[in-house]
């Protein structure tokens, strides 16, 4: 007579485990569906941002990887500063290159930090909204504003050359990058910042059609490239906090 063996219940951390690691996967399979698929009514069963809160920066996927149109192009985000020491005269900094720094956070990181990717988004934020800017619009964000209520006065300058409802979609994406540069210049050159500037280069590679061309050379960067600015703190950011995170990574890189 053959016995039968016997079945060991498994104990209840072990079933609570297997039901919380059944509930994650679920969850990133069903969130990883609603961002990839086309827009839908579908992700409204979602509240409004959490979708992609949980997502970015560390799960993003779209279908610009793939042809017709995948990703072709790389971003820098460069800052420099006027310091203005005690008994000093004003000093104008070297550029620094901001998203190489954060970048380093990323190299052979499995987990990478979200601060890996910030600079290269709000770059990537700004070279949009200045690019749907009128010519007339793009040499008022080339001229210098760093006085009192200088935001308000550039806003109403540029208005004044019509077209406000591009302005208004540009202005929030340079108040970010300037709050961004503020940030990176008070980390690098501490306290005595009085001033930033901040310039976005996009750099496309080599065309798909010319890839086996070996003569092929990358097409010239774009720039855009504004005005000094006045600094900008926005309520609840941290300037201790982004130091502690950016400093190391940037005098990693500086020391190559």
């Amino acid at each position: 007579m053959t016995s039968q063996p016997l079945s060991r219940r498994r104990s209840p951390l072990v079933r609570a485990v297997l039901v919380v690691a059944s509930v994650v996967a679920a969850w990133h399979i069903f969130a990883s569906f609603l961002w990839i698929a086309p827009p839908s009514p579908l992700r409204e069963v979602v509240p409004a941002g959490a979708l992609k809160g949980y997502m970015l920066p560390l799960f993003g996927q779209s279908w610009s990887v793939f042809a017709p149109e995948p990703i072709n192009g790389s971003y820098t985000l460069e800052v420099r500063a006027i310091v203005e020491e005690d008994g000093a005269d004003p000093a104008e900094t070297e550029w620094v290159d901001a998203t190489a720094a954060e970048v380093s956070m990323a190299q052979y990181n499995l987990f990478p930090p979200r601060a890996a990717f910030a600079g290269t988004g709000v770059a990537s934020a700004l070279k949009s909204g200045f690019d749907d800017l009128t010519d007339d619009h793009r040499v008022i964000a080339g001229l210098n504003y760093f006085e009192a209520d200088w935001e308000n006065r550039m806003a109403e300058k540029m208005k004044t050359y019509g077209k406000p409802e591009l302005v208004d979609a540009y202005l929030p994406r340079e108040h970010m990058a300037t709050a961004y540069a503020t940030q990176v210049a008070l980390a690098v050159w501490g306290d005595d910042v009085v001033r930033v500037q901040y310039r976005v280069t996009r750099q496309n590679v080599v065309p798909f059609a010319s890839r086996n061309d070996p003569d092929a050379t990358p097409p010239s960067p774009q720039v855009v490239e504004t005005g000094w600015r006045g600094l900008v703190r926005n309520p609840g950011q941290s300037d201790a906090a982004f130091r502690d995170v950016f400093l190391p990574a940037y005098e990693r890189t500086a020391d190559k």
